[in-house]
């Protein structure tokens, strides 16, 4: 071989390494850029940050999401000061094309690409994270709050109380009449937004119409979060307890009549929800798509937001039992 064909060889040799060795460090920075991404993520879950101004990665946009009911009273005045601080990460509440909004109607519109995240009262099913490993990503539940759930009962009902034995019981036909349990001979009257089944069941569209509708039958019961239900003027909510010496009230004592609503209203009993004391409880997640692009982005920084102390401040005052 000749020396400029040595030459030339050599050149090529160079110039092929050189693009290999680009390549390879571009693939390792952009998969890796991902990862950083969520590993800032997920420290800002580990550490609380002060206020809204300190979270990273507040993407630009008009981002939809939707789910749980349960969370109307966090959205409600804790997305208008997310707004404020952040303008361009602009938010809107999706309601799905049919039913009623719920948990599952929020994930199943997250995996048609519907939205962006959502908002759960409970957690993922097996059969969501299928769905979504069919269609190329992940879910990913970032819990943010703890709610109690209450039931709520005419204000004529004469009943201390229930344990959650006599709660199965009711829910699986085995106690059908409030006499049953010390209250009038009064065939008991489930009412549920939807996912519910039973003898003497009543679907209705929103927890509104539930809660009007207890108001108006006093056989009527109806559970639901307990911020929702203990502030209500017309209906009022039981003590639950694991047995019935340990009857809890998912509102604070004392009890303020409900011939004082509007003026004064009943508060949820946060400090038993915290404790465990109260024994119907559950987290409150947001659900996010994990698919590295700015649907997550939007999802990790929402839950980061409301992971704060800022955030967690304000769903305190919502009646729910910060995380954190």
């Amino acid at each position: 071989m000749t020396q400029k064909n040595e030459t030339t060889v050599l050149v090529l040799a160079l110039l092929i390494t050189t693009s290999l060795v680009g390549l390879g460090f571009w693939w390792f920075t952009s998969q890796n850029g991902s990862k950083t991404g969520n590993l800032i993520n997920q420290e800002s879950h580990e550490s609380t940050l002060k206020t809204f101004t300190q979270v990273n990665n507040v993407p630009k946009g008009v981002f939809s999401y939707g789910g749980s009911t349960t969370w109307a009273t966090i959205r409600r005045d804790l997305d208008p000061a997310i707004q404020t601080v952040w303008p361009q990460f602009r938010l809107r509440y999706t309601h799905p094309n049919q039913g009623t909004p719920s948990t599952g109607s929020g994930i199943r519109m997250l995996l048609d690409n519907q939205l962006s995240f959502s908002q759960a009262s409970r957690p993922i099913e097996d059969k969501e994270y299928e769905q979504a490993k069919q269609r190329g990503f992940t879910l990913v539940e970032i819990p943010v709050a703890i709610d109690g759930r209450a039931i709520a009962v005419h204000p004529s009902l004469n009943i201390t109380g229930i344990t959650m034995q006599q709660r199965d019981d009711i829910y699986a036909g085995k106690i059908t009449n409030w006499n049953q349990l010390g209250g009038p001979n009064l065939r008991i009257k489930r009412y549920a937004v939807q996912g519910d089944e039973g003898d003497n069941l009543e679907i209705v569209p929103t927890p509104t119409e539930a809660i009007r509708k207890v108001a108006e039958n006093p056989a009527g019961m109806f559970e639901a979060s307990a911020p929702i239900l203990v502030s209500q003027c017309k209906v009022k909510t039981l003590p639950l307890g694991r047995n019935s010496n340990q009857l809890i009230t998912p509102y604070k004592q004392p009890f303020v009549p409900l011939s004082e609503c509007p003026s004064r209203r009943n508060e949820a009993n946060t400090q038993a929800f915290l404790t465990g004391e109260y024994p119907l409880t559950r987290r409150l997640f947001v659900v996010v798509k994990k698919n590295n692009q700015i649907d997550q982005q939007a999802g990790e920084a929402y839950a980061n937001l409301l992971l704060t102390e800022q955030g967690q401040e304000m769903i305190e005052k919502a009646g729910f039992v910060r995380i954190r």
